[in-house]
């Protein structure tokens, strides 16, 4: 009876950290370029043979990395990332990469995020542009102009997020060293047009409510299996 209820409890520490992931998923389904947070999971088997017991590990975070729909803002200092790639800002926390591409340029000419840090360019370095010039042109490889003439280009890096990511705000993650993406045809830029989360709110809400009952299901267990073993305590007792 013991052993049922630890593996009752082993499936709610699983549960309850799916439960977090889901929760954090739908806070954030409005959040530019936010990638959704899942959690796989796997079995601990404990013992041999027929006397082997099966737990529940915690389970290890993994980020979705499927696109959001594009939504087009016409707003020329909005930026969306097709294909596999992100941009790549300069932060307290070392270089950062991002889905989000809502930027803006400060009065001297250097283009930042919403959160005010600098964008950088394929070399690494900080994006500066004319700011008398008004709005840049960006092309689909991400090069940008200003009446006509070439003043830089948004650089563009490949990430794939480890096991031990760490995030930055809700919509970036800190890379340690980002490669550029250079001479990548399905990888480029949509001025006018932010990315969406890559959440699916309905579906969300529906694994959230199936957490929770799941969750609910397997406390009444454990009541009943804590009741069994004190009607058993009871009885031997006697």
């Amino acid at each position: 009876m013991q052993t049922g209820l630890y593996v009752a409890l082993s499936s709610q520490v699983a549960l309850e950290k799916r439960l977090g992931t889901l929760a954090d998923n739908v806070a954030n389904a409005g959040t530019v370029g936010y990638r959704a947070t899942s959690v796989n999971f796997r079995d601990m088997v404990n013992g041999d043979g027929p006397d082997s017991v099966s737990f529940a590990a915690p389970g290890t975070p993994s980020i979705a990395i499927h696109a959001g729909g594009l939504r087009e803002t016409k707003n020329p200092f909005d930026f969306a990332v097709q294909g596999d790639a992100w941009f790549a800002l300069e932060t307290p926390a070392g270089t950062v990469v991002t889905r989000d591409g809502r930027f803006t340029m400060r009065e001297t000419g250097e283009l930042v995020s919403i959160d005010g840090h600098p964008v950088l360019d394929a070399g690494g370095a900080p994006l500066l542009l004319d700011p008398l010039a008004g709005p840049p042109e960006a092309s689909a490889d991400g090069t940008l102009r200003q009446n006509g003439q070439l003043v830089g280009a948004i650089g563009l890096y490949a990430f794939a997020p480890s096991q031990d990511y760490a995030r930055f705000g809700n919509s970036g993650f800190v890379a340690n060293d980002p490669q550029p993406v250079i001479d990548q045809p399905d990888a480029g830029v949509a001025q006018g047009f932010v990315e969406e989360a890559n959440v699916n709110p309905v579906l969300e809400m529906m694994n959230l409510i199936e957490v929770q009952r799941t969750f609910e299901h397997v406390s009444a267990l454990m009541s009943d299996s804590d009741t069994a073993l004190k009607d058993a305590i009871k009885l031997l007792g006697a």
